[in-house]
């Protein structure tokens, strides 16, 4: 793994207009990602996962929308460039997958015409190069017939197929950075599979660092060297893969690890998480932000203003709710307690 930091975020805050109001959907996130490097970050539907890829990518409406903190990447703090500066590095520089992969595509144009368009953009090849090149790369991310599949049309081709082409688009200018937005929601459990093998063969090859956006745990032990927790907005723990599935700690943490079906663990009730995660009107500013959704963990467990702190080498958890955390059923059994 690299050790070089390849982007360096640091207090981003992202915040949304809604009536005459910014709310905050990423509110104080710093994460670095090296070279060569997985990072994961986990958490349910509406934490800002994708709000701070979004914000990295600089595709968030304008007017609707404010950014604050630094996003440096290169040596420049791409929420200072310009839309003109920031297309540059857009494609070039780092790479996006898209969830969605049938809203990724133009409807209207090939296949092939589409891997193309960020090659005549970034790059000085010929036509005859770049064409070369596409197809290439529809045989890199694993389609069977490139030439084929490089005139057809996104609605010709499959679900898994079509992330392929995104996959393909996402990696053609050779970025450093590859952003991977929930790149299997909308695919079958064998075609995520796949897809998973296919990003894992391609960092391999290409030495990309990649921020994996996901709500699935099992992709993340798979496939990330470090793992950040997002819950509401801020990150909630942070650590390397191995540490976090062995000694998870933040309560969020716990409770999404306790909520994955287990063929060994001998209970057959899966633990549900209660409560859900509060919109961006309602959202706590002050003290512990999961503190709603374990209500049976006393008052004064919990910080005024819990800070990310770093609890063993590389391993860091955001409020002290986290020392005497235990789960409802398990209140008699105090191996479940961590001091």
């Amino acid at each position: 793994m690299g050790n070089q930091p390849l982007l360096q975020v640091e207090d981003l805050r992202t915040s949304f207009r809604i009536q005459d109001d910014y709310h905050a959907a990423v509110d104080g996130v710093t994460l670095t990602v090296n070279e060569n490097e997985v990072v994961a970050i986990v958490g349910e539907s509406g934490c800002g996962k994708s709000a701070f890829a979004l914000s990295v990518m600089g595709l968030h409406p304008e007017g609707r929308t404010k950014l604050e903190g630094n996003v440096n990447f290169n040596g420049r703090n791409l929420l200072s460039l310009s839309t003109a500066e920031m297309n540059k590095v857009r494609g070039k520089d780092i790479g996006m997958i898209f969830q969605d992969p049938l809203t990724a595509l133009n409807p209207l144009m090939t296949c092939g015409k589409q891997i193309e368009e960020s090659m005549n953009y970034h790059t000085k090849l010929s036509s005859s190069e770049i064409k070369a090149k596409a197809l290439e790369l529809l045989k890199k991310v694993g389609i069977p017939n490139p030439e084929r599949t490089y005139k057809q049309y996104p609605h010709e081709l499959s679900g898994g197929m079509r992330q392929r082409v995104v996959i393909a688009i996402a990696i053609a200018c050779d970025p450093s950075l590859v952003i991977a937005d929930e790149p299997t929601t909308a695919l079958d459990v064998t075609i995520q599979a796949q897809i998973m093998d296919l990003l894992k063969d391609l960092q391999k090859q290409m030495k990309t660092g990649i921020i994996l956006i996901t709500h699935d745990l099992g992709v993340v032990a798979e496939m990330a060297d470090r793992v950040a927790v997002m819950y509401a907005g801020e990150i909630v723990e942070l650590a390397d893969v191995k540490t976090l599935f062995k000694n998870p700690l933040h309560p969020y943490t716990r409770s999404l690890l306790n909520s994955i079906p287990s063929t060994t663990s001998g209970n057959d009730r899966l633990h549900v998480i209660k409560g859900i995660v509060p919109s961006l009107q309602k959202l706590p500013r002050q003290g512990c932000r999961f503190k709603a959704r374990i209500d049976w963990v006393d008052e004064h467990e919990h910080e005024e203003n819990p800070i990310l702190r770093e609890v063993e080498p590389n391993h860091f958890v955001r409020c002290t709710c986290y020392k005497n955390f235990h789960f409802p059923e398990n209140i008699g059994d105090m191996n479940n307690d961590i001091s």
